[in-house]
């Protein structure tokens, strides 16, 4: 993005086009689940304290991360070769800043069976690997908001909500701004469709580490004895 506003626009081959889409759409459905991951690591820790260690183990927590990147990759190279089968005859200027896929499918002349069956198969993997991931955060907090409300006392309560409250931050810009981008109908070059992917391929990575710092004492030790 910051080449094409640098150089006025910029141009690549069709095959760097989707090995970008590839990579994008990789980290995407990487970021899908493993905060579902995390959300499940919260439910454990507020609701079965006592079983945390246990059932949170490094064996566990590894086969999440392998499971996640696994996942990720599969999906996104099955939509990244069904993509590169179709044939692209008409306009070469894609209207956005980068390869995501509505707009490629957009320049495709392929048969127009062949490009619903794509985007029939591009609707189911949206649904595994984000509604599905996000219906299990949401039934997460449920069970976390609940346990939360019966702690009798403030403290308690205040302490357990700090626990998961970076990571709801989190939640609520990474997939606020995906279902409002993909939700939204769009009209011919909407700024909002092509403004809103800003916020969870650069926004949402750029303040992961700014949130979840926060909750470190040292961190806010070290940030309050800066003098401006």
């Amino acid at each position: 993005m910051l080449h094409m506003v640098m150089n006025n626009g910029s141009s690549m081959s069709l095959a760097e086009c989707i090995t970008q889409l590839f990579f994008f759409g990789s980290s995407e459905c990487l970021e899908c689940l493993l905060l579902t991951a995390m959300s499940y690591d919260r439910y454990v820790a507020i609701c079965l304290p006592l079983h945390y260690n246990s059932l949170m183990n490094p064996l566990l927590c590894l086969k999440y991360i392998l499971i996640s990147w696994i996942l990720g990759f599969t999906v996104t190279l099955v939509q990244t070769i069904n993509l590169s089968k179709l044939q692209f005859c008409w306009s070469n200027v894609i209207d956005h800043f980068f390869c995501e896929f509505d707009p490629l499918l957009k320049l495709s002349c392929s048969n127009i069976m062949k490009i619903r069956i794509i985007k029939l198969i591009s609707f189911f993997l949206g649904f595994l690997i984000i509604v599905c991931p996000f219906i299990i955060v949401v039934i997460s907090y449920v069970y976390i908001v609940h346990t939360i409300l019966k702690i009798q006392s403030f403290t308690g309560r205040q302490r357990a909500f700090s626990t998961c409250g970076s990571h709801l931050a989190v939640v609520s810009i990474f997939y606020g701004t995906l279902f409002s981008n993909y939700l939204i109908p769009e009209k011919g070059g909407s700024v909002v469709h092509i403004s809103l992917p800003i916020v969870y391929t650069v926004v949402t990575p750029l303040v992961n580490p700014i949130i979840y710092c926060l909750r470190n004492k040292d961190i806010k030790k070290a940030f309050t004895k800066i003098k401006f």
